[in-house]
């Protein structure tokens, strides 16, 4: 894949591979195993899985488990993350791009791989949703 939005193919290789990594720890009552990681501004990369709850109200989605872990470290400035799951076409859900919109805001990256040795779909926030309130 050559350099994308900004990316080169090594830097999303990189990220792919730490949230392929991260998602063997996902805690599930479901099937899915989620994986996320994320890229700052400054260079920081920071991950997250799933961790679901036994009554799955309180569920903790990959992309808002490596955000918040951005922020206890005292980042603010998302640039891009992807999410690794073995699923077939897939986005975050609405909750986590209320996430990704507050940190990265609508140019931040946002990428998918359904396979550890798959594609990458990459989008801007923007895209996915394309209506999001600006502020």
């Amino acid at each position: 894949m050559p350099a994308t939005n900004g990316l080169s193919d090594r830097q999303w290789r990189d990220l792919a591979a730490a949230a392929w990594k991260c998602r063997e720890n996902a805690y599930i009552q479901g099937d899915t195993r989620v994986g996320a990681a994320l890229l700052t501004g400054e260079g920081k990369i920071f991950t997250g899985c799933n961790a679901e709850h036994i009554f799955r109200c309180h569920d903790v989605h990959a992309e808002v488990n490596a955000i918040t872990s951005m922020v206890a470290a005292g980042s603010r400035d998302l640039k891009a993350i992807i999410i690794a799951a073995e699923c077939g076409h897939f986005t975050p859900c609405g909750g986590c791009l209320d996430w990704i919109f507050q940190f990265g805001g609508a140019d931040c990256l946002v990428a998918c791989q359904a396979r550890p040795d798959g594609g990458i779909k990459v989008f801007t926030a923007g895209e996915l949703m394309p209506e999001y309130p600006r502020y």
